[in-house]
């Protein structure tokens, strides 16, 4: 079964290029199921890049999935022209009162800040409040991860020497957690962050399950354990030039930054970049699709029990 995205929406040709399975509102209007109802939070720069990235992961199931797109609005965006978010994106406002199977929250670029300094930290907690009731599984990417586990569980995020900038290998910790279903022993996940969170601060909450890691680039993916919250680390949506284009542009900025490591071949940046992580990729976004959306969410979203988190404070 397709995704079901906005008619018109720009990802929609290169989808239709790549034989990616999706349909539009306009024709599954005409369809009688229950298909999954999925919001991304949408935090990047280059939302429409984004947008493709995720949505090619999101088709790879025999699941319908309904997407809706949602925006801060009390962030003004800079990269993405204005009548694209006001045509494509809801503001939450508009959508607090609904309820979904899915939210996916994505990095963003400001992890040098400290959390309650981003512009629209406080737009962001109110969503990650309301998912605990309205949404059926959560799951945060990157920096979207170190916001959840700060705000949920209090875990703090630490600042690099340098940038975790490039491929790196990682291993499972738990072969029998569905969301790892199908995995090789030893996968490989990009990153490009300069803060990371520290398995000693995760290990002191009990709700909480490291599920990967790595030995160079550390925690990878974090469940909550009734497997309704994940926090990955990593940015496995990212297509084989997605890093790349960020090394161009830091150093065109001046910026110090290092060449993405085990990633151009013979460290040769005029060489096609590998692209070896992308059917782990797949498999990631199915399986939270298939066994811990699908299988788990009511079919009355109206019958959602919310999700426990400690107390704060």
């Amino acid at each position: 079964m397709p995704i079901n995205i906005p008619d018109n929406l720009p990802a929609t040709e290169t989808l239709r290029q790549e034989n990616i399975f999706y349909m539009t509102h306009s024709t599954a209007s005409h369809q009688d199921i229950r298909p999954l109802k999925l919001v991304i939070l949408n935090l990047m720069p280059k939302k429409i890049e984004t947008e493709t990235q995720i949505l090619r992961l999101l088709s790879n199931t025999p699941i319908q999935v309904d997407i809706e797109f949602l925006q801060m609005k009390t962030h003004v965006s800079k990269n993405t022209p204005v009548s694209h978010l006001n045509k494509f994106y809801h503001t939450f406002d508009e959508l607090r009162d609904m309820r979904f199977d899915g939210l996916i929250i994505t990095g963003a670029p400001v992890e040098q800040i400290d959390f309650e300094d981003v512009d629209y930290w406080n737009e962001l907690t109110e969503v990650m409040d309301w998912s605990l009731t309205n949404v059926y599984s959560t799951f945060h990417i990157c920096w979207g991860a170190q916001a959840g586990l700060y705000y949920h569980y209090g875990v703090p995020k630490y600042p690099l020497e340098e940038k975790m900038f490039g491929l790196f290998r990682h291993k499972i910790l738990d072969q029998y957690h569905p969301l790892l279903r199908g995995f090789d022993d030893d996968f490989i996940v990009p990153h490009s962050r300069h803060t990371e969170v520290r398995r000693a601060d995760i290990e002191k909450i009990p709700e909480l399950q490291i599920l990967t890691e790595s030995p160079r680039s550390g925690v990878h993916i974090v469940s909550e354990k009734s497997s309704r919250l994940f926090f990955a680390t990593g940015h496995s949506e990212y297509d084989r030039f997605t890093l790349r284009n960020e090394y161009v542009r830091d150093i065109e900025k001046g910026l110090k930054i290092k060449m993405p490591y085990n990633y151009f071949p013979m460290n040769d940046i005029g060489q096609p970049p590998h692209f070896n992580w992308r059917c782990h990729a797949n498999l990631l976004f199915s399986n939270w699709l298939n066994y811990c959306v699908y299988q788990e969410t009511p079919y009355d979203l109206d019958r959602l029990e919310p999700i426990r988190v400690p107390k704060k404070g």
